[in-house]
């Protein structure tokens, strides 16, 4: 998947989301233990926790986990942590946090605002900050006050300008590998557009206009059974589960579930509940179980008993889950799939 200029080919979905300190507003954490949280998934939950947290470098990123390595990575493995329950100030892996935090904004470019090599890194990192600006305490992040450190919401506003700014000089008001594409992909726009959501969800402005004519690039690639293409203004139609949860999961996020192509996607997953992904299994469940949560509860609490049983499976005895881009990548890709059940993630609230 992820997260380098590299060619792909239109038939798979690849990929892997203010000074002003306004609050991200968290869910109460009611459901973090007890038998509303199935103890299978604390159980597998935990033990990826933990791996994640042995195999964080000193650094604060995952770049010894032979796979995928920068900004997008890092954030995502840090959402596994804030999606725990956790506290993130002081709690069992509050140092983890900071320096993943740490990491993503030393990535950034001052001048650009741009998050690592590719827009992938980009969407992911951008996304963790949003999820992270509110709940982690700015005055523990940086251990030593130096010039140039930037807040959580100040490495936030940079990377919805750095997003904004790309989608401008974007013929097709979507996104790519590089901030100065010239085309798009449904993949890439995915990332993008989430992180810019969770962005918007945490206070920082994201113009209404911005998220129309992305949301236009999606109704062009949809077709009228729900199928998503991949890149250009049209076609490729096939049955990519990633692709069509992508394109389900903006809608929702954006609150246009009125449109007709949001409808045609939604029904497409649904009636689907059991065909298996083809390719880029964690990353299709990634997508997927947000998809569905967002667009029918019904329909996701007997999708997540198959993700359940499909995960206790495959988890590794040291914690980690298999992913064709590495452990770091899989397993916290996995974890995030799981981790709907906790409901912590501004992000993944309905």
């Amino acid at each position: 998947m992820m997260m380098n200029h590299v060619p792909i080919r239109p038939g798979l979905a690849l990929g892997l989301i203010l000074l002003s300190a306004v609050p991200a507003v968290a869910q109460i954490p009611t459901t973090r233990f007890g038998e509303v949280v199935p103890r299978d998934v604390r159980e597998m939950y935990d033990r990826g926790l933990q791996y994640l947290a042995r195999t964080q470098s000193a650094s604060g990123d995952w770049s010894d986990s032979g796979g995928q390595q920068g900004p997008g990575t890092t954030g995502m493995c840090l959402m596994v942590l804030l999606a725990s329950g956790e506290d993130p100030n002081f709690g069992l892996y509050s140092n983890h946090v900071r320096k993943a935090l740490r990491n993503i904004i030393s990535a950034q470019s001052p001048s650009t605002g741009f998050l690592g090599n590719s827009m992938y890194h980009h969407g992911f990192g951008m996304l963790a900050l949003a999820e992270a600006y509110g709940a982690v305490d700015e005055r523990n992040l940086w251990p030593e006050k130096k010039a140039g450190q930037r807040s959580i919401g100040q490495a936030l506003e940079l990377a919805v300008r750095a997003a904004l700014l790309s989608q401008k000089k974007n013929p097709l008001s979507a996104w790519r590998y590089s901030p100065d594409a010239t085309d798009a992909d449904t993949s890439v726009s995915g990332a993008i557009l989430v992180g810019l959501l969770a962005a918007r969800n945490a206070g920082i402005e994201v113009p209404d206009d911005a998220v129309d004519k992305a949301l236009g690039y999606y109704k062009s690639m949809t077709s009228t059974s729900g199928q998503i293409g991949y890149s250009g203004g049209f076609g490729g139609f096939d049955e990519s589960l990633a692709r069509i949860s992508i394109g389900t999961l903006v809608h929702a996020l954006a609150r246009r579930k009125d449109l007709a192509n949001y409808k045609a996607s939604l029904g497409y997953l649904t009636q689907r509940l059991e065909t298996p992904a083809q390719s880029y299994p964690e990353y299709t469940r990634y997508y997927q179980s947000q998809a569905l949560f967002q667009g029918d509860v019904v329909a996701w609490e007997k999708w997540n008993k198959q993700l359940i049983r499909q995960l206790k499976v495959i988890q590794a005895a040291d914690g980690s889950f298999p992913g064709q881009f590495g452990p770091g990548v899989g397993t916290s890709m996995s974890l995030l799939a799981l981790a709907l059940n906790y409901r912590f993630l501004p992000i993944y609230e309905r």
